[in-house]
């Protein structure tokens, strides 16, 4: 039993390589788990579905009034994040993301408070070899080892899959993309 909770409780990802003027057609699958975004390098942690009722689910949804009340075609979904600058100046990390089903239906992040969720991904200007989330901070300490971009999809995303995540460097006109197994 313990097994199958551990399957069921994180989905995988496939990394798809980045190129910042390639179309999303050009991008091929690989099986490296960094992928970079402009001049930072990402990780995707975990991506799972949130339950709003569960304990540990609870503070990821800290500040998201009504969490509770999703109604029964919805459904929360996190992205936990990392970043380090491997770069030799200051870089900004990503701000804008966005999920995408195989129907082309585009889902953009919940307004998270940073103040209020300790679990909030926040655009940081990272120096050179820093991480975000920063060491010492529940993010980064938390069982995701990364800070969360939550997501209000449709339940019709099961028939969607895969999933792409998204992630526009500052600036960017195009994406880096990421295809997320749910």
């Amino acid at each position: 039993m313990a097994l199958l909770a551990l399957g069921l409780g994180g989905c995988a990802f496939e990394h798809r390589t980045n190129v910042s003027d390639v179309t999303q057609n050009d991008l091929s699958a690989g099986g490296e788990p960094y992928f970079d975004v402009g001049p930072i390098t990402y990780q995707i942690q975990i991506t799972r579905q949130l339950n709003p009722f569960s304990i540990e689910d609870v503070g990821y949804m800290a500040g998201v009034s009504n969490a509770q009340k999703l109604p029964g075609n919805r459904l929360w979904f996190g992205v936990f994040l990392w970043a380090k600058n491997q770069s030799g100046q200051p870089q900004l990390t990503a701000n804008n993301f966005e999920i995408v089903d195989s129907a082309g239906t585009v889902y953009h992040p919940v307004a998270l408070n940073a103040s209020i969720n300790p679990y909030a991904w926040t655009q940081q200007r990272l120096r050179p070899n820093s991480v975000e989330p920063g060491p010492g901070t529940t993010a980064s300490f938390g069982p995701t080892g990364g800070g969360l971009i939550l997501f209000d999809l449709s339940s019709s995303v099961y028939a969607n899959r895969p999933l792409t995540l998204r992630v526009f460097a500052p600036g960017a006109r195009r994406p880096s993309n990421v295809s997320l197994d749910l």
